[in-house]
């Protein structure tokens, strides 16, 4: 017996486990992710209200709280939003500095959103880019 206090099992911590689901898609910056969005990629800004009141929004994005993102991005569920098409959509998710994002997009890459990304910095990297913010 190991002896430590996880039951004799190596646990990760939250910094170990972005790495892991990171080596899993390639990130995108906000101009790769604008450039993504003109040729029909989906945005999905999971940031809080909160967030989205302060800083404002990226205009055209999806806005869906991250505790329903998989209930709205799944294309076969009963609870799915209508920009939920497909599972080969590309979806580029957004939160506010790009940790949540990444976590969110191993979910969607388990229910079959192959296509599935986070941006690189979050919101705050899109509005320091300069790309347009609408209030």
């Amino acid at each position: 017996m190991s002896g430590d206090r996880n039951g004799g099992t190596e646990r990760s911590g939250i910094d170990e486990l972005l790495e892991q689901v990171r080596a899993g898609f390639d990130r995108i910056g906000p101009y790769e992710a604008a450039a993504a969005a003109a040729d029909g990629a989906l945005l999905v800004d999971i940031r809080y209200a909160a967030l989205r009141d302060r800083d404002g929004l990226i205009p055209g994005a999806l806005v869906v709280e991250r505790n329903e993102l998989e209930w709205r991005l799944d294309p076969q569920g009963s609870h799915r939003a209508p920009e939920a098409v497909s599972h080969d959509l590309q979806v580029v998710v957004v939160c506010n500095e790009g940790y949540a994002s990444s976590l969110a997009v191993a979910s969607l890459q388990q229910l079959g959103l192959h296509r599935a990304t986070d941006l690189i910095g979050g919101f705050q990297a899109w509005r320091a880019a300069g790309l347009p913010v609408r209030a």
